[in-house]
């Protein structure tokens, strides 16, 4: 008999086999296409038919997934009255999780199987990113809005969340954020949806699941925890300062290393150049003084790069959103991810049941209670 080993966090367990996505030290590719060409010449919607259905679509089949898409955006009366009930100091990742679960008891796709549950993933993708758009809107005092006709899915949320349409600058910097946060492999939301799947139980409960994973700070929240960092620091030289020293006692600093990408996340270089256009577009260069302050002597004195995090959460920030909807937006683009893999694993299923080692006390015998 082999010795049984523990690998911690099932680190360098292979758990399964895919191809959705290959995550590797020197590349990031959705169905074989690297990342990079997709963050450039494909919107969202073309990433998410991607993943769903294993390949980029046609002109037509692109229409299909819009009009789709814009088919279930509205939100039934019941959502809306549960938001409103909803305590208003509840986290959103807390109400996207309850709002999904609910949601689930009014899913318009009938039937099972693989078919259904793709358009069921659709469905989930449109009504995730009203949810979070009506919240917004609640939680500033105003009513939730209906869809405009003709927006992107990424330029919709924004105009359900502000009322206005938005700068195309802004639409497309949501549009790629949701193509860079799409897919990632077997992470732990990914892993959680494929768990629950594996037990065969249906799409919107691996999601919720999925949803309670990404909640959790070492995995959705580092962009919030990114950006409440950078708001510390009023100048490039108070985050110097602050950098100096944190290096020294050596801190963690969030938005930096990853567990593969060990020479820079292929997500956050391709990001951080829109992000410097949206600074110098809207006049915040300070902003990106003291973003460089914090990565310069990351990467060069220190040699640990910004994952996909750190430029994105100061995105987010210079296009007027709250903190409280970074991880949220993170579930609007990672749903494709997590229902791509519910496809895959309903395919050939074997249920999750790994093994343990017990370290706890040798039998006992059970002492009467006046002995106890």
């Amino acid at each position: 008999m082999s010795e049984e080993r523990f690998s911690p966090g099932l680190a360098g367990v292979i758990a399964g086999e895919t191809s959705i996505a290959c995550v590797e030290q020197g590349k990031l590719l959705y169905r074989g296409y690297a990342i990079a060409d997709l963050a450039t010449t494909c919107t969202f919607e073309e990433v998410a038919y991607l993943l769903l259905n294993d390949e980029l679509p046609s002109a037509k089949q692109l229409q299909g997934i819009k009009d789709k898409l814009a088919k279930y955006r509205p939100l039934r009366s019941e959502i809306l009255d549960a938001l409103r009930r909803t305590p208003k100091d509840t986290p959103m990742m807390d109400v996207l999780r309850s709002m999904v679960s609910y949601t689930g008891h009014f899913d318009p796709v009938k039937g099972e199987g693989e078919e259904a549950d793709r358009e069921r993933a659709i469905w989930l993708t449109s009504q995730i990113g009203a949810i979070i758009a009506a919240r917004f809107r609640l939680m500033n005092g105003n009513e939730p809005i209906e869809p405009m006709d003709g927006l992107s899915h990424a330029a919709q949320i924004l105009y359900q969340c502000h009322g206005e349409v938005p700068d195309p600058l802004a639409a497309e910097l949501i549009d790629l954020t949701l193509v860079l946060y799409a897919e990632h492999d077997f992470n732990a939301s990914t892993f959680t949806a494929r768990v629950i799947c594996s037990t065969m139980s249906d799409l919107t409960s691996a999601i919720t699941g999925a949803i309670g994973a990404l909640k959790g700070p070492l995995h959705g929240g580092a962009n919030e925890a990114a950006m409440e960092m950078l708001c510390k620091f009023k100048s490039g030289d108070e985050a110097k300062a602050w950098i100096t020293n944190a290096l020294a006692n050596k801190e963690k600093v969030m938005g930096f290393g990853h567990r593969v990408y060990k020479n820079g996340d292929h997500r956050a270089d391709i990001l951080e150049g829109k992000l410097r256009k949206l600074a110098h577009q809207l006049g915040e260069e300070t902003w990106l003084d003291i973003y460089d302050a914090i990565r310069h002597p990351m990467v060069h004195e220190k040699h640990i790069f910004p994952n996909v995090d750190y430029p994105c959460g100061l995105t987010y920030y210079l296009l007027g959103l709250p903190l409280d909807l970074y991880t949220p937006l993170f579930v609007a683009s990672r749903i494709t991810g997590w229902s791509a893999h519910f496809l895959e694993q309903s395919i050939d299923n074997r249920i999750y049941r790994p093994l343990s080692i017990y370290v706890g006390h040798g039998e006992r015998k059970v002492p009467p209670i006046d002995e106890r």
